[in-house]
């Protein structure tokens, strides 16, 4: 994990849903993001989404999204009934070049960021990464508080 200082902010996009219902990462601000690059022919990110899956489902009361951006000039013919498959619970969007350009290009997949309630890159891990770490990044991002609160905190100090 970057210390909180040395976190840059996760650029902001806009990229559509299944419904063609747009969808920014600046949405999601005050929440924990897990944002995963990914594919459906991506071996390794086959073993980590059922992780999502189930970090979603345990951790979205405590403010948690899971976002998945569908890489690999994909479109939604291929991606739709992989998300079926996967019953996937989180929300999926079709990536682009422009959208991995953001983050420096993707150069492998999966590729995920841990952003936190910020907005900032907590965390990244680029490969397959073991769910224990994705865990332990993502109860850290949770249990931090959003800067407002730290701000207030230090001053009642």
């Amino acid at each position: 994990m970057k210390p909180t200082k040395d976190r840059k902010v996760a650029p902001d996009f806009t990229l559509k849903d299944s419904s063609g219902k747009p969808v920014k990462l600046s949405d999601y601000r005050g929440k924990a993001v897990v944002l995963d690059f990914w594919a459906t022919w991506c071996g390794p990110c086959k073993i980590e989404i059922p992780w999502f899956v189930e970090f979603q489902r345990k951790y979205k009361d405590r403010g948690l999204v899971v976002l998945g951006v569908a890489s690999g000039d994909e479109d939604w013919t291929v991606v739709q009934p992989f998300v079926n498959q996967m019953k996937i619970n989180y929300p999926i969007v079709l990536g682009n070049d422009t959208t991995a350009d953001l983050y420096g290009g993707i150069e492998a997949l999966p590729t995920t960021f841990i952003i936190d309630r910020d907005g900032r890159i907590a965390k990244l891990h680029v490969g397959l990464a073991s769910k224990e770490d994705f865990q332990n990044a993502i109860e850290k991002v949770l249990d931090a508080a959003p800067e407002p609160q730290r701000a207030a905190a230090a001053r009642a100090e």
